[in-house]
């Protein structure tokens, strides 16, 4: 690898950047953050960066200290003269929030679009954005990576019998339509309606799921709500099995407990976002090599999009 070529992470992603410098077979850079006494605190590079390319790993989950970190690390990379400052975010947080769905409310996912660009990155390398059209937030390149690239093996590798694709909800009828056609499997969704946030109030199945293996997919879960009714919903409607699969593991709230008494019998997400739960049904499969490859490729100004599946 490049020799002015340097990898830096923020505290709650340093995992996924170890497994990112294991693939390249580089080191981790060494970067201390020193807190005050009220929550404050302060980004440092422990070595030089002057003229180097620089990859910042960070996740932007809650808490905002993680975003905060991110920003830090790229304004004091700035200010210490780095050739360039890439930004690899697996988990770009706030992306929710990407339009106005009622009045008098903010567009977090553009707002931190800007909060990065004004700090000074040079181009961002994230996954699954929540809406694809964010990519269009940033005034800097951004490579949009897709975890299916990850995924899609790992269900051929199950070998199910009767495979079906399913969506937990209309917003996603695209992914699980692209899943279903690579895999040449049919494909159902489940229709809800939502009182408010976090909250399901009602949901029905469009398609017959009976004797299929079903295997849900997302991009993310949260509280598990959405998931589960409709894993068990599946179920109910004479699906063999139910398993789901997810880019973004947040996982929050009473998620493992709605998990581990759900019709699922695993949900599979990439490593994007730490997981500290305690479900046995969660299984993590790592993104490590997928963006080692991609840091290497634009290094050496190769194409990205070839590695994608679909």
């Amino acid at each position: 690898m490049n020799s002015k070529m340097k990898i830096f992470s923020g505290t709650k992603s340093r995992y996924l950047a170890e497994k990112i410098c294991e693939n390249l077979g580089c080191s981790l850079g060494d970067v201390s953050i020193t807190y005050f006494a009220d929550g404050e605190f302060e980004v440092c590079y422990e070595e030089s960066i002057r003229g180097c390319d620089v990859f910042l790993v960070q996740s932007t989950f809650p808490s905002t200290d993680n975003l905060m970190e991110l920003l830090l690390m790229v304004d004091a990379a700035k200010r210490a003269s780095a050739r360039s400052i890439q930004a690899v975010v697996p988990y770009y947080g706030w992306a929710r929030q990407d339009r106005k769905s009622k009045p008098r409310v903010s567009i977090a996912a553009k707002l931190v679009a800007n909060m990065l660009s004004v700090a000074g990155i040079d181009r961002i390398m994230t996954m699954d954005l929540h809406a694809d059209q964010e990519q269009g937030f940033f005034e800097v390149p951004v490579d949009h990576l897709f975890a299916s690239t990850i995924l899609l093996p790992y269900v051929k590798s199950l070998n199910l019998k009767n495979i079906c694709i399913a969506t937990p909800d209309v917003g996603g009828s695209k992914r699980a339509s692209t899943y279903a056609k690579y895999l040449d499997c049919p494909m159902v969704i489940c229709n809800k309606t939502r009182k408010r946030a976090n909250e399901v109030d009602s949901m029905e199945v469009i398609g017959d799921v009976t004797g299929m293996d079903v295997v849900l997919v997302d991009d993310m879960v949260d509280t598990a709500g959405t998931i589960t009714k409709a894993a068990d919903l599946l179920k109910s409607k004479g699906a063999n099995s139910v398993r789901a699969m997810a880019s973004h593991c947040i996982m929050s709230g009473p998620a493992d407990e709605r998990v581990e008494s759900s019709a699922l019998e695993e949900i599979v997400f990439t490593d994007s976002i730490p997981y500290n739960g305690s479900s046995s049904k969660v299984k993590q499969l790592t993104v490590g090599p997928l963006f080692a490859e991609t840091i290497r490729r634009v290094l050496k100004n190769e194409s990205i999009s070839s590695q994608y599946l679909i």
